[in-house]
């Protein structure tokens, strides 16, 4: 799947994440704004395998810094894409979180947290739609997909992605927004007002 799609997969996963945890627990408007980035950093996190991927674009020899890690992770679509993968780059943001709490000590880190790997599993669901599918199991070296026959799986970036799954995400999107509207309305009221 392209980025914007990952984007879309990932608030969608977050905020039915929301809409099930309704009532919400309470949290400064910087918890929400750092959970909302962290989302969709999770959206992107899994291709950081790649030199191509949207973060290596916007760094400074970011090219050259994507083949390195790359290499390093086996190659795209390999350990970033498994739930080792999601394993690991989950225990370093949340040590990264940790470390930085005492600079943001109105962030619920945990949160904060669950945002980025909401956004890093909705990756890899979205990826299990394609051709390549994805190697779920890893050690084991089978790319899982659904559905399982990989020639009714969809080709990244064209016209089912683009006509069929990025708008049907967004549908799911204003549905979820239109239901929960008004806890949503309340949780950034309550977060403004303080």
């Amino acid at each position: 799947m392209i980025a914007r799609t990952h984007d879309l997969a990932a608030i969608t996963g977050l905020l039915l994440t929301v809409a099930a945890l309704s009532p919400l627990p309470p949290m400064s408007l910087a918890t929400i704004i750092a959970a909302l980035v962290a989302n969709q950093l999770g959206a992107i996190a899994p291709d950081i395998d790649q030199p191509t991927a949207p973060l290596w674009r916007n760094v400074s020899f970011g090219k050259l810094f994507g083949r390195f890690f790359g290499r390093i992770m086996g190659g795209h679509r390999f350990l970033t894409h498994s739930l080792i993968g999601v394993a690991l780059l989950g225990f370093v943001v949340n040590w990264l979180l940790v470390f930085i709490h005492p600079l943001f000590p109105s962030v619920d880190s945990t949160i904060v947290w669950w945002a980025f790997m909401i956004g890093m599993l909705s990756h890899l669901v979205m990826d299990s739609f394609t051709k390549e599918g994805v190697p779920w199991l890893l050690p084991v070296p089978i790319k899982f997909g659904f559905p399982p026959l990989r020639r009714f799986r969809i080709t990244t970036g064209r016209a089912i992605e683009n006509f069929f799954v990025v708008p049907l995400l967004i549908v799911i999107v204003i549905a979820i927004c239109a239901v929960t509207y008004p806890e949503l309305l309340q949780l950034v009221q309550d977060r403004v007002v303080e």
